[in-house]
């Protein structure tokens, strides 16, 4: 629906993107800048940043961080990644659900196409069809917005977006780096809706090493039941943990600390301690 060109800041003297519309999309100035908004409001390592929003010939156009690298999405046709790999860039994209929750914003369409895996970790992208936690669809006799494959069995009933919305997308999202493959196949559209609402996720096969928390926490992202899905935070944690790395987390959602910091770096191999 958009297109993404590269630019250059004049006045900061710096390379980024600009995000438009694509020709003959139906638009508003409205729908671009909530999204520039939403993401605007989340400043963490792994979520791509916005710089700014405006109009020109009344085409509305987002200004954000450049980010280099390639999508996870590309990544994936080669196959499956190393288990370590996988798990840290489930732990980074936790993390950047995390501070969007912690903001009250769904991302509703977590995907490898919307991560991109650049030298300095992973970014989360395109918050086009964000919503605010609880927030109705706009059309609620339309399609469910999102990717299919990726979307909460709850959201094809009509429930409104939760957290719980994007912890089932990042369940589908590890599975598929962990295996090279969707937790269901099916033939058609309708068949993989069905099975994502009805029946188990195909087991993950055999990775030697891969830690049986990981396994646990996989599963449990992809429980038919909102509320047993584990929270960004708990998953971004858990999963850094597995694979000795450091993840930031909103302090919102961890107990009070004596730090004006808004955020901390939580060193996972040292259960119970943070830096700030």
């Amino acid at each position: 629906m958009s297109e993404v060109w590269r630019g250059h800041d004049e006045v900061l003297d710096r390379p980024v993107a600009v995000k438009v519309l694509a020709p003959g999309q139906p638009h508003t100035v409205d729908i671009v800048r909530t999204e520039a908004r939403s993401a605007a409001r989340l400043a963490h390592p792994n979520v791509a940043g916005v710089h700014d929003f405006g109009t020109s010939a009344d085409q509305p156009y987002i200004v954000m961080e450049l980010v280099e690298g390639r999508t996870l999405g590309q990544h994936l046709v080669g196959g499956a990644l190393d288990w370590r790999i996988a798990v840290r860039i489930g732990a980074e994209v936790a993390a950047a659900l995390a501070a969007a929750h912690s903001e009250g914003v769904v991302h509703r369409d977590i995907k490898p196409g919307n991560i991109m895996l650049t030298p300095s970790g992973a970014k989360v992208l395109d918050f086009g069809i964000a919503a605010t936690v609880g927030q109705a669809d706009e059309d609620p006799d339309g399609p469910v917005m999102g990717t299919p494959a990726y979307v909460a069995p709850e959201r094809f009933a009509g429930c409104p977006a939760t957290p719980a919305t994007d912890m089932f997308a990042l369940g589908t999202l590890l599975y598929q780096c962990l295996s090279g493959r969707l937790p269901w196949l099916r033939a058609t559209p309708t068949e993989l809706v069905h099975a994502e609402c009805h029946d188990d996720p195909d087991p993950l096969p055999e990775i030697d090493g891969l830690p049986v928390e990981v396994v646990d926490l996989m599963s449990r992202c992809l429980a038919k039941e909102p509320g047993e899905r584990p929270t960004a935070m708990v998953a971004a944690l858990l999963l850094a943990e597995a694979v000795d790395a450091r993840v930031y987390v909103p302090m919102s959602d961890l107990e009070p600390m004596p730090t004006p910091s808004n955020w901390i770096d939580e060193p996972t191999s040292a259960a119970g301690r943070h830096r700030a």
